[in-house]
């Protein structure tokens, strides 16, 4: 028999899509199934940006430049000036998803065996990540108490060893919608400059704040060398299936390290950049209606959460995630109860157990992930059978 690798082994199952079968089955048995397991807008991509892709026109389907189409950085360096980061096209690698800009710079700046700290709980894919750049993720826990507010410095300088490279955040935060502020980015800045460590910041959803402004690692003054983004259209544009990134960096040495990273893979796709450059091109108040959907959905489903008996959900103040304390004995039976048993009025709703985004055992046993992103009459809809399932599984456990 052929051997499997330890980094095959060491790969976790993502909490978010581990439950997909029993979905389907749910759905062949005649049950509509609300998603809100997964992160996927239903916001229609903006028709400017597909037409971009449909009229393009060449006779020989190129690679581009490992560092991605020049005109399509060129573009972005006017973009984050927009969101007031200054930063010049070269210092832009263009990538395959916001997946391949987190692992090309944990590839790039960590060896294996090499820690990084990251916020409990963290998006999932985090640890898939780390195990295929051989590097361990050390978490430090985040409390639903609070609403996930950053840990105290202390607690972090309590994690960091020798071994200890790098932490990573995400702003505003996937699973939790925590909006990390001015004083607490400042912070970490002081952190990663005492200790000489790089400060990775996925900030796939800039554009989703509802109370306040997001903080770009790149706002941290004095810190460039320590700073790396990574970032994506999927969600700033619903474009989710472009798979296209970026990593920025003033770092050269990490850029030129990236570099024979890119040049290994060749080139990023190349329909997914026409679609980006164009999305750039997007009038300025696009946003606009998009963040007010957003915050509608929000503020519905976090009303409708908390007037649930035993239940508490803090407001996200960013992305469009939650998560919620229910009062159950674990997420993960009750996240599978609800897709093989459950059912109201032909009905049931899909949540990603929120143990999965934990990388301490046994915490976010009571926990649940939930991704705004279907339209208020569903995500009522979907309140309705969560609201009935909470007093139904009391009843049957």
């Amino acid at each position: 028999m052929l051997s499997i690798s330890q980094r095959g082994i060491a790969m976790p199952a993502s909490p978010i899509r581990k439950l997909v079968p029993f979905a389907e089955a749910a759905k062949q048995r005649g049950t509509k199934v609300y998603h809100l397991n997964i992160g996927q807008p239903d916001i229609e991509t903006p028709k400017a940006v597909l037409d971009a892709v449909r009229k393009s026109d060449f006779k020989v389907l190129e690679y581009s430049h490992s560092a991605g189409n020049e005109t399509y950085r060129r573009k972005l360096v006017d973009y984050y000036a927009s969101v007031g980061i200054t930063v010049n096209h070269h210092q832009i690698i263009i990538t395959t998803g916001g997946s391949e800009a987190i692992q090309f710079g944990f590839m790039a700046c960590l060896d294996p065996g090499d820690e990084i700290i990251i916020p409990e709980p963290f998006y999932a894919n985090y640890n898939g990540f780390a195990v295929a750049a051989g590097v361990k993720v050390v978490p430090i826990t985040s409390y639903i108490e609070t609403g996930f507010s950053l840990p105290s410095i202390a607690a972090f300088e309590e994690k960091i060893t020798p071994k200890t490279k790098a932490i990573v955040i995400c702003n505003p935060n996937n699973p939790t919608g925590y909006l990390y502020s001015k004083d607490e980015m400042e912070q970490l800045k002081t952190l990663i400059v005492k200790h000489n460590l790089y400060l990775f910041s996925d900030e796939a959803y800039r554009e989703f704040c509802y109370e306040g402004d997001q903080v770009s690692a790149m706002d941290l003054l004095g810190a460039d060398n320590h700073i790396i983004i990574m970032d994506t259209i999927s969600k700033r544009y619903s474009a989710c299936g472009g798979r296209i990134g970026a990593l920025v960096t003033k770092n050269q040495q990490v850029l030129d390290t990236v570099m024979k990273f890119a040049q290994a893979r060749l080139s990023p796709p190349s329909f997914a950049q026409i679609a980006g450059e164009a999305a750039i091109d997007l009038p300025p108040d696009y946003f606009n209606t998009t963040k007010a959907e957003y915050k509608k959905r929000r503020d519905l489903i976090v009303r409708r959460l908390n007037a649930m008996d035993g239940v508490f959900c803090p407001n996200p103040g960013g992305a469009f995630y939650a998560i919620a304390k229910l009062p159950i004995d674990d997420a993960d039976k009750f996240c599978q109860w609800l897709l093989e048993e459950f059912s109201f009025e032909g009905q049931t709703i899909m949540l990603a157990p929120a143990t999965g985004f934990y990388g301490t055992d046994g915490l976010g046993k009571q926990e649940v992930r939930l991704a705004y992103v279907l339209n208020t009459n569903d995500i009522d809809k979907a309140m309705d059978c969560l609201n009935a399932a909470i007093q139904a599984y009391a009843v049957q456990v």
